[in-house]
């Protein structure tokens, strides 16, 4: 059994309308209306009969494979971290390894700041180039909501516009068509709630509830579902754990854009390679940080390498919110900031 949900049932679900009491509204008069358009996050994903890892699984998508969202359905048979599954044609995916996505092509940007500025995929997905022309070297896709530092915008070898972008990790630059990338305007990122002091501000992560919680003196202000650090006894490559750590922590340092992964130039689609990570608030030395994710929707269970994974609207808000204050076209933010406790 299952149930439609509204988009208010969706944000109750997710964590940030609490206390709001919910009535079901209408079903839609045409029942397989679509609302939205999907992206395959992961390599291989199961299309099911119902909404359950438990029912006959039909076929299997590819990674990228772009899908019409029917509904979401919040399933009886769960998983209980994450219930929401989406209907589509021919059956029922899961909705942590499928993106939300659209397709809004831009108008080429052309007042760039000085030393560049940031803008943001508006497409499900594009692909990088070593130049400014399709025939070039292909490097990574930058997916829907991944960040970008812009650089300048340019007339590639095909004669459309294409953005040269500047990868953070590797100082190394390449290019983007520009249509494919929206500006991030100044106002995007002006502070919020700017007059509470510093003290007063605190965030709070359950890992036992993979729940965030941020208060204004004692009041929340924002409650959330994100995805922890998978706990490895094992060290990794770096020698950094994969756990999320608990204790008492400050946010110190923010970049609206960051290449996470393992700092390979690689067209290929299976590396760990990480480029746009949007809105990173880091708060160890470590370089754990919060941040937006768009490589999966798979919150309420431990899911990363040790940052907190969060919808990047909502890594967006912490961004804005939390100190040091964030400003617009700066890439590296530095400051005694927001209190954090992880427990």
């Amino acid at each position: 059994m299952h149930e439609s949900i509204s988009r208010r049932d969706f944000l109750q679900l997710a964590g940030l309308t609490g206390g709001v009491t919910l009535l079901r509204p209408p079903q839609p008069a045409v029942e397989t209306q679509p609302f939205g358009l999907g992206r395959i996050a992961d390599r291989q994903v199961g299309l099911y009969h119902e909404p359950s890892f438990q029912a006959n699984r039909l076929a299997y998508m590819e990674r990228d494979q772009l899908l019409t969202l029917y509904k979401r359905l919040v399933a009886d048979g769960g998983p209980d971290y994450n219930p929401l599954w989406y209907e589509v044609p021919d059956g029922y995916v899961h909705s942590g390894s499928v993106q939300p996505v659209r397709w809004e092509p831009q108008t080429p940007f052309f007042a760039l700041p000085e030393d560049g500025g940031i803008f943001e995929v508006s497409v499900p997905f594009t692909r990088s180039y070593r130049k400014p022309d399709p025939a070039s070297d292909p490097l990574y896709r930058h997916y829907y909501q991944a960040t970008a530092w812009v650089e300048a915008l340019v007339t590639g070898d095909d004669g459309r516009l294409w953005y040269k972008l500047l990868d953070d990790l590797l100082a190394v630059r390449y290019f983007v068509r520009a249509e494919h990338l929206r500006r991030i305007e100044p106002v995007e990122l002006t502070p919020i709630s700017p007059n509470v002091p510093t003290a007063e501000k605190r965030i709070e992560v359950s890992l036992a509830e993979q729940e965030l919680r941020a208060y204004e003196y004692e009041r929340v202000v924002l409650r959330t579902r994100i995805a922890s650090g998978v706990p490895n006894r094992r060290p990794t490559s770096t020698g950094i754990p994969t756990a999320t750590p608990r204790g008492n922590f400050h946010i110190d340092k923010k970049m609206p854009v960051r290449h996470m992964g393992n700092g390979q130039l690689t067209g290929n689609l299976d590396a760990y390679e990480l480029p746009g990570v949007p809105w990173v608030s880091y708060f160890t030395g470590t370089g754990v940080a919060f941040h937006g994710t768009y490589w999966h929707c798979d919150y309420g269970r431990p899911k990363s390498h040790g940052c907190i994974n969060m919808r990047p609207e909502e890594a967006q808000w912490i961004y804005r919110w939390s100190m040091p204050e964030s400003k617009a076209d700066v890439r590296l933010e530095a400051g005694y900031g927001t209190r954090v406790y992880i427990y």
